[in-house]
């Protein structure tokens, strides 16, 4: 479960680097702005800054967002699944 937070707290890490902005910087300003409470703060790829996605009128269904995480999930348990059959040590055969 670590892993899985872990990863999905890269993700703003990912979209900075892939619009060109220092995603460091970026991460480091969104992250202090979450821990004083601003939950609706995010990332605005526009400018390369954060700011209130609430103010700016980037909203996102619940639902969507909701089911994004469950198809994820279900890929990555699909992939683990596998993983563990291709690691499974071959079945002897009998002589015949």
């Amino acid at each position: 479960m670590e892993a899985y937070a872990a990863a999905l707290r890269t993700m703003p890490m990912h979209i900075a680097d892939n619009a060109g902005y220092d995603s460091a910087d970026l991460i480091a300003q969104l992250r202090a702005k979450h821990h004083e409470g601003g939950h609706t703060w995010g990332l605005e790829m526009n400018k390369g800054a954060i700011a209130d996605m609430v103010e700016i009128g980037i909203c996102e269904s619940y639902k969507v967002k909701s089911q994004v995480v469950l198809s994820a999930s279900e890929a990555a348990e699909m992939i683990l699944r596998v993983d563990d059959l291709v690691q499974c040590a071959p079945r002897q055969r009998d002589g015949q």
